[in-house]
């Protein structure tokens, strides 16, 4: 015999969802308040065709992420534009021409959830982030916005410890 639920039997009496604004991204040598947005990681599993007779099968291919991408403030001081240059220069030197070894340009990063008290409840690890993509913004007489730099970062792994 089919049973009907109530409401109160399907939603959980105490519910606090996670929230888009209590987050704190932390990259080595950029203050983590400069950040504006960010991205959680984003995880593509290519699927493997196996043919067999007249039919197919599919398989899990490679796994892999997908990069993330952040928005900084740009304030006069500290300047968030140097802070992101420093990093850069660790990829490549624009005066020299010389890039960097991995070992110099990859860095960690952490990806924080908070919870209303400033409880860590979400935690991302990335491995190995790099930057792909750095725009220092457009600049408009006719505007009153503050600079912002957007920055597309590429990581190894990812992992999200709790």
């Amino acid at each position: 015999m089919a049973e009907t639920l109530s409401v109160t039997d399907m939603l959980p009496n105490k519910f606090e969802p996670k929230r888009k604004f209590r987050w704190v991204f932390a990259i080595e040598g950029i203050d983590a308040f400069l950040m504006k947005t960010a991205a959680r990681p984003t995880i593509n599993t290519a699927e493997q065709e196996v043919p067999y007779m007249n039919s197919t099968r599919y398989l899990a291919g490679k796994t892999k992420f997908d990069a993330i991408s952040l928005t900084l403030h740009d304030p006069i001081a500290p300047s968030g534009s140097q802070q992101v240059m420093e990093w850069i220069r660790t990829h490549f030197e624009s005066v020299s021409g010389r890039s960097g070894y991995a070992d110099f340009y990859k860095r960690d990063c952490q990806l924080k959830l908070l919870d209303p008290v400033g409880t860590v409840v979400e935690l991302w690890d990335l491995k190995g982030c790099f930057l792909t993509s750095a725009a220092f913004g457009d600049l408009d007489y006719g505007a009153e916005d503050p600079t912002e730099i957007s920055l597309t970062v590429r990581f190894d792994n990812a992992v999200l410890q709790y």
